[in-house]
Formats: structure tokens, sequence, C-alpha cells
């Protein structure tokens, strides 16, 4: 039990020390309180904590907002004396990971207008230890004057993120720092392949102006035009255009639809007050305030969409086209090494990644102005482009669950220490990368010169 225990620690980045802690017997329940630990911004939460609490007076809510792996680790570290009742967030698979260690409880609701699944994605637990209460898509959202005032086209799909036209003008997060962000760069992975979904995510990358600290700051910097384009999880584009800022969002056709989701805390010191805000969040009541223009999130029950603001789509009726069906088993077995890989590779490395994809775009650009056939040029702007895209693990080592524990602590910041096995895999890795960008500007710079 322990060694399966610490795999599954490792697997969000969490101490070993942690590890170490199992759960214990509950506090006795109370009434009066309810605490809810959550990743979802004050924006969502207020909203939902004044509406219950003006349903059950009697209760005060608590929210202690964490980033999702962060909350989960805080539930596996207070395990032996739970002060919590509620765990509240998108990612599945950080519900996967409590629910393995048994650290949500059983708790089911059968409601009139939710299917059991979308696509054939289970929308609640089948085995009742979280439900789903809101669906989430992934894609781009951009500024529409910014577009405008820069003469850009509006994006369709991931590859147009790829275009020289695009060069500084993407804004997105890094997978360690956001939980959203990992689900959209594992959407592109499951729905591009691994290779090919690395391709796309590291041209994407080279054309960003930022990776911005956390998910918000990617919305935060579109509306405020501090750059372009934004790749982003559904409701910050909803929101944003909501609330009168000048956006727009996409889905491309290589996204997926899950369920973010709810679930009460095993041995929770509040377990009856959490139970009634699972059953609120669910009623049409709690449903309807998914439509705030702060929140702006698809519901989960196909009866909310009779009231559903203007332009806001409905995943019911196949208006939404997705290519991808989430694989959260897949997402969880190589969570930490896809986070290493877009850290070492994207995060840290952005201004040499960026250098190499501008060098590389400009020899293309002369090649096509020049009007001529020259095979040689075209052969060093070809090296040059895989040497950015040369990936210095496979999917199969991704997968290894072995190699994937190495990688127990989250690069949150260059200041982050990493030591052991980790430190030395990712020292390889950076190596690799450094060499390969710097080359990949040489040769580009060599086929420019040829013409």
């Amino acid at each position: 039990m322990q060694n399966r225990f610490q795999a599954t620690m490792r697997r969000l980045g969490l101490g070993v020390a942690a590890a170490a802690i199992l759960v214990s017997a509950a506090a006795h329940a109370a009434d009066d309180k309810l605490v809810i630990v959550t990743s979802f911004p004050t924006d969502l939460t207020d909203v939902f904590k004044t509406a219950f609490m003006a349903k059950h007076p009697s209760i005060a809510v608590e929210v202690l907002n964490k980033s999702t792996s962060s909350g989960v680790k805080y539930l596996i570290e207070t395990a032996q004396n739970n002060q919590s009742d509620i765990f509240w967030a998108s990612a599945p698979d950080a519900f996967e990971v409590l629910k393995g260690e048994s650290l949500l409880a059983k708790y089911s609701r059968e409601v009139d207008g939710i299917p059991s699944d979308l696509n054939g994605y289970p929308i609640n637990d089948p085995d009742g230890r979280y439900l789903g209460f809101a669906l989430s898509g992934y894609g781009m959202m951009w500024n529409t004057r910014y577009m405008d005032a820069y003469s850009l086209p509006v994006p369709q799909e991931w590859s147009d993120l790829e275009k020289p036209v695009y060069h500084g003008h993407v804004g997105i997060s890094a997978p360690s720092r956001s939980g959203t962000t990992h689900l959209t760069i594992e959407t592109i992975l499951q729905g591009e392949g691994w290779q090919d979904g690395w391709q796309t995510i590291l041209a994407m990358g080279g054309n960003a102006k930022t990776i911005t600290e956390r998910s918000f700051g990617v919305p935060d910097g579109v509306n405020s035009g501090s750059f372009g384009i934004g790749v982003v999880i559904d409701f910050f584009g909803f929101s944003s255009k909501a609330s009168g800022f000048p956006v727009d969002f996409r889905y491309p056709s290589v996204t997926a639809l899950v369920p973010a989701n709810i679930g009460v805390v095993a041995n929770a010191p509040n377990e009856a007050p959490a139970q009634k805000f699972v059953d609120f969040l669910l009623s049409p009541d709690g449903q309807q305030l998914l439509f705030d223009a702060k929140i702006m999130r698809l519901p989960v029950n196909k009866n909310a969409y009779d009231n559903a603001p203007e332009g806001l789509p409905n995943p019911f009726d196949g208006s939404i086209k997705t290519e991808v069906n989430f694989d959260s088993d897949l997402s969880e077995k190589r969570y930490n090494v896809v986070n290493s890989l877009f850290d070492v590779m994207i995060t840290y490395r952005l201004d040499d990644l960026r250098a190499a994809t501008q060098a590389v775009q400009q020899a293309e650009a002369k090649l096509e102005q020049s009007g001529a056939a020259n095979a040689e040029a075209a052969a060093l702007i070809d090296e040059a482009r895989a040497l950015i895209s040369a990936l210095p693990v496979s999917e199969a080592e991704a997968l290894d669950p072995d190699f994937n524990a190495i990688f127990k602590t989250k690069r949150k910041s260059k200041d982050v220490k990493v030591e052991g096995r980790q430190a030395e895999i990712e020292q390889e890795w950076d190596t690799k990368v450094i060499r390969n960008y710097s080359l990949a500007v040489e040769l580009a710079n060599k086929a420019a010169g040829m013409l």
C-alpha cells in the first residue's frame, strides 16, 4: 500500500515526506461550517459561496484557494487530522489520485437532465467518488482590437499558431503551473500523437511572447492587449467576452470536452454541509450560476441550456466538434514527464526557442521570396526545424512508471532546486536542447545566406 501511495504522490510531484502520512479517523461531524479546497478563482467561488450561504444561512463557508496539485498535496498531508470537506477543481487526474488513495468519500446524486456521459466520457465517477458539475474544452482566445491593429488573421487550428505571422503574439502558461494548461497540452498530445503533438507545442512556444506564472495570466494578457492570442480553457474566453472585453474564443478541431469535478473529502468533519453544497451545485439554481458573466462555464445539465446566454455553445447539441476522447489514465501516467519536458524545452529556454524559431521562419521567408529552387538551403532549413522539435525522451519512456517516478520536484520557477536523478536527467535534456536550438539558428542563418 505504501509503495503505491508513494508512486501516486510522485505522479503529481509531491514530497516523499508527505507520502508517509496515512489516512486516519475523521473528526466529529458538524453542521455549521464547510471548508472547500479549490483551484478555482474567487470570481467563481464567491458567486457560489454567497448563493449557498443565502440558502443555508447557518453554514459558514471557508474557501482555501490552492493550485490543483497543491490542493492534492494539502489533502494528503492533512489526512491525519483532516479539516477539509470538499475538493473542487477541473483536472480529472487529480481526482483519480485522491480516489486511489481513499481520500474521497462515496457520494452519488441522481439529477434529471444530467446524462451519464458525453461522447463516451463519464460525467460522474462510476464509483461515486466525485461528480462532474461543468464541462470544459480547450482552445484559443484573442483580442479583436489587437488583431486588427497588427492585421493578424483569426486562428482556426493549433497549427495556425505555428505560422510566422503570430511570432511574439501568443501567450501560454506552463502545465507545471496550471492544471488546465496541462489538460490542454495533454489534449494536443493525445490528438496529434507524441512526436507530432510536441512539434506543434514547440512551434507555438517558439511564437510565444511569454509563459505566464499562472493560467489566469493568459486571459489577463489577452484582455489587456499585452499579447494578442492566448491558449486557454474555454471559460476564460467566454467570461472575458461576457464581461465586456474585446475578445473572442474558438475551439480547434483537436480538442476535448471533459468534466470539471467536485468531491466530498473522506472523513470530512462537516459531511452533511458538504453534501448539501454538492446538491446545490448540481441543482437548477446552482447550474444557472455557471452563466454568471464572471464564470461562463458549460453546465452538465442539458436542461440549463434553455436559459443559456446568447453565444454560449451547447456541448449536447453537437455544436462543439471534438476529435479527442480524453484519456485521463494516460494523462496521469506521464503527468510529471510532460510537465518537466515542457519546462526544460519551453518555459526556461523560451528566449533560445524563440530565437531558433525566428531564424528558421526568416530563412523560409527568404527561400520563398527568392522564387528559385535551392535544394541545399531547403535541406538546411528542414534540418534546423527538426532540431527544434527533437525530443530527448520517447513516448514509451514517458509512460514508464519507474521513469515517471523520478520526476518528484515541480520546477515552479528557475530558483526551484531539483536534486538527484531528476536533476541529472533534466540537465541532460537541457544540454541537448541548448545545443539543438543553437545549431538550428546556425543552420537557418547559413541557409538564409545562400539566398
